[in-house]
C-alpha cells in the first residue's frame, strides 16, 4: 500500500487509521507488509531521540529507502542535528505567519532535506500561550492539507515527545496513526518509567481495538549496567540497539555531526539498527507495575527497601494538635 491508494474518506482520522488498519500487533513472526510504514518514536525529553532519529533517518536513506523525518516534539529541535544546527520553520509558526497574510502554505515553506532526509517539525505554542497536545493535533491537519496522503515514502518517522500524556502526544497509539512505536530509554529509572507508560498506553488501546505495536527498544547512552536489557526482556519487546555511553558520539553530536554514515566508524551501528526497524514487527507488550520496574534495579539506588509509615491526624496537625472531644458514650461497669 502507497500513501496515495488511501480511499477519500469523510474524515482526518478516519483517513490516519486508514493508514495503518492492518493488525499487524498479533503477528509476531513476520515483517510488516504495507508499504509505508509510519512509526513513532517516543521517549523521554532528552534521552536523545533526536539525536538517534537523525541518524537513522539519514542512514535509512543511504540504505537507498525514501525517508520523511517529522518531529512532534514542541522544542522543535528534531531535525536540528541533520541540518547542522540550523532552526527549521515550523508548520504552525509558517501557518499562522501564511494565515495573517492572506496566503497558503507550500511544501518548500516547511519540508526541507539533507542527504535524502526530507524532514519537517509541527512545533508548538510557546510556553504558557496555548496547549502543545492540540498543536500537534493542528499540525497533522495542516499535512492532511498539504497532501500527506499522496506523498510516497518507505517510512515516515514521527518523534514524539514521551513524558507529556495529554491527548496530541497519544495521537499515533490512540488514533493508529502508526503501525508500530519504538521506545528510546538508557539505563535509569526516569526514561523506562517513561518507556512503561507507553508500553502501558499501547496495551490500553489495544484493548479498545486499536492496532499499533511496539517494534523494539534502543538503548542509548548505553554504559552495560544492564537495566533497559532486563526491562526489554520483562515487557517482551526486543533491543534493536544499543549506541554506547561515549565520548566521541557526545562530541560530535554536540557539534550537529551526522554519524549514522557508512563513511565513519559508527555506520555499521546505524546500519543494523535500520534494518532492525525495517524488519522488526510491532508486537504487544507486557507493561510493568511500579514495583516491577523498581524492581530491575538495586533497591539501594531506587528507595525499594523503604516502608510506607501512614500520617496521623496529629501528625497533620502539628503544634496545633489538641486532643478531639468524643461524642462516644461510655457506660460505667456494673
Amino acid at each position: 500500500m502507497t500513501l496515495d491508494d488511501v480511499p477519500n474518506l469523510r474524515d482526518f482520522d478516519d483517513r490516519l487509521r486508514d493508514e495503518a488498519n492492518t493488525d499487524l500487533a498479533d503477528i509476531q513472526t513476520d515483517e510488516p507488509t504495507s508499504k509505508t510504514q509510519i512509526i513513532a518514536i517516543y521517549g523521554k525529553g532528552g534521552i536523545g531521540k533526536s539525536f538517534t532519529l537523525a541518524n537513522l533517518s539519514h542512514m535509512m536513506a543511504e540504505q537507498g529507502k525514501r525517508v520523511l523525518l517529522i518531529g512532534c516534539d514542541p522544542k522543535s529541535d528534531t531535525t536540528s542535528l541533520l541540518f547542522g544546527g540550523k532552526a527549521c520553520p515550523t508548520i504552525i509558526e509558517t501557518s499562522s505567519k501564511k494565515k495573517l497574510a492572506g496566503e497558503e502554505v507550500a511544501i518548500g515553506d516547511v519540508c526541507f532535506k539533507r542527504g535524502g532526509v526530507f524532514a519537517m517539525e509541527l512545533g508548538g505554542p510557546e510556553v504558557g500561550r496555548g496547549c502543545g497536545g492540540r498543536g500537534i493535533i493542528h499540525g497533522f491537519e495542516l499535512l492532511e492539507k498539504l497532501g500527506f496522503h499522496d506523498w510516497d515514502f518507505d517510512y515516515v518517522l514521527l518523534d514524539f515527545l514521551g513524558d507529556v500524556v495529554c491527548g496530541g502526544f497519544g495521537l499515533p497509539i490512540a488514533r493508529d496513526m502508526a503501525q508500530k512505536v519504538i521506545l528510546v530509554a538508557s539505563n535509569d529509572l526516569q526514561s523506562l518509567y517513561v518507556a512503561n507508560n507507553v508500553c502501558s498506553a499501547v496495551e490500553y488501546f489495544r484493548k479498545l481495538g486499536g492496532n499499533v505495536g511496539v517494534a523494539g527498544l534502543v538503548i542509548n547512552k548505553d554504559d552495560g549496567s544492564g537495566e533497559a536489557q532486563a526491562f526489554a526482556e520483562a515487557v517482551d519487546i526486543p533491543v534493536l540497539a544499543a549506541i554506547p555511553q561515549d565520548d566521541d558520539l557526545r562530541k560530535k553530536s554536540a557539534n550537529y555531526q551526522i554519524v549514522g554514515t557508512e563513511a565513519g566508524p559508527w555506520g555499521p551501528l546505524f546500519a543494523e539498527l535500520g534494518l532492525n526497524v525495517a524488519e522488526a514487527p510491532p508486537v504487544r507488550p507486557t507493561p510493568l507495575d511500579q514495583d516491577g520496574l523498581l524492581a530491575l534495579f538495586d533497591s539501594k539506588d531506587t528507595g525499594g527497601d523503604v516502608v510506607l509509615v501512614p500520617a496521623t491526624d496529629a501528625d497533620m496537625r502539628g503544634a496545633k494538635s489538641k486532643p478531639k472531644q468524643s461524642l462516644e458514650v461510655v457506660y460505667d461497669d456494673v
